[in-house]
């Protein structure tokens, strides 16, 4: 049985994965929240689960370097800084870091990828996004995974090709561009939409959460996978073998 710590463990994710710990084939030994000291956890855990706040990653990921403890941060709204982190840490600890731990999320991911490229420039590409109304950042996490697919299937980057911000008198919309469109209400767990608009038809593709427990059961089975691993920075394509 793999030994899990949960970084975050009094939010909404942090108690789904708690809950299906056992499930997965894990313990749970311990977990930590704002305030808490992640050293600790991070010597008696084979591996941590980030869920918390960008603002509490850097000392997360001193205290598992520390303890060289592999970590799956899925902690969203992260900047250059924090990634920049992430890349420095992967040098003594294995590290995944993702927008979404769902495994169907992940397919879809390279769906996207291989749809882009496919099409080309002349599909218009479009991403709209629906959370509950509890969620602090946007374009999601998942969204913006989905637009670095797109962006990476036509040979460019999600920071060359984004436009998240559309109101007033925006003008034509520019070739190449990936739009984005962030909805908040209610209690969804996260709906995902991606819309690629030719002249004279579309092409959707998608996926609806239905449960949180799905993000939770692909955290857990993600981060016992890294458990052994080498240093080094990984994806949920790579647990999934795409």
């Amino acid at each position: 049985m793999t030994n899990i710590g949960i970084i975050g463990s009094a939010g909404r994710m942090g108690q789904a994965l708690a809950a299906v710990v056992p499930d997965v084939g894990g313990t749970l030994v311990g977990g930590i929240d704002a305030g808490g000291d992640a050293r600790p956890l991070a010597e008696k855990a084979d591996v941590l689960v980030d869920f918390s706040a960008p603002s509490a990653l850097e000392t997360t990921l001193a205290a598992a370097r520390a303890a060289g403890t592999p970590i799956l941060i899925g902690t969203t709204g992260l900047s250059p800084v924090h990634h920049a982190l992430i890349d420095a840490a992967a040098s003594d600890i294995a590290v995944l870091q993702t927008g979404n731990v769902s495994l169907g999320v992940t397919l879809l991911a390279k769906l996207v990828r291989e749809a882009a490229e496919k099409l080309g420039p002349d599909w218009d590409i479009e991403i709209v996004e629906m959370h509950h109304r509890h969620k602090v950042d946007a374009p999601s996490g998942t969204a913006l995974l989905l637009g670095e697919a797109a962006a990476a299937g036509r040979g460019t980057t999600l920071a060359e090709s984004r436009v998240a911000d559309r109101a007033g008198l925006t003008g034509a919309r520019s070739e190449g561009t990936i739009g984005f469109a962030s909805l908040r209400g209610g209690s969804v767990a996260g709906d995902h939409q991606v819309i690629f608009a030719g002249t004279g038809e579309r092409i959707e593709i998608g996926h609806r959460a239905e449960d949180r427990a799905i993000f939770a059961k692909g955290a857990i089975t993600a981060a016992i996978w890294l458990v052994g691993k080498p240093a080094g920075r990984y994806t949920m394509g790579q647990v999934l073998g795409l």
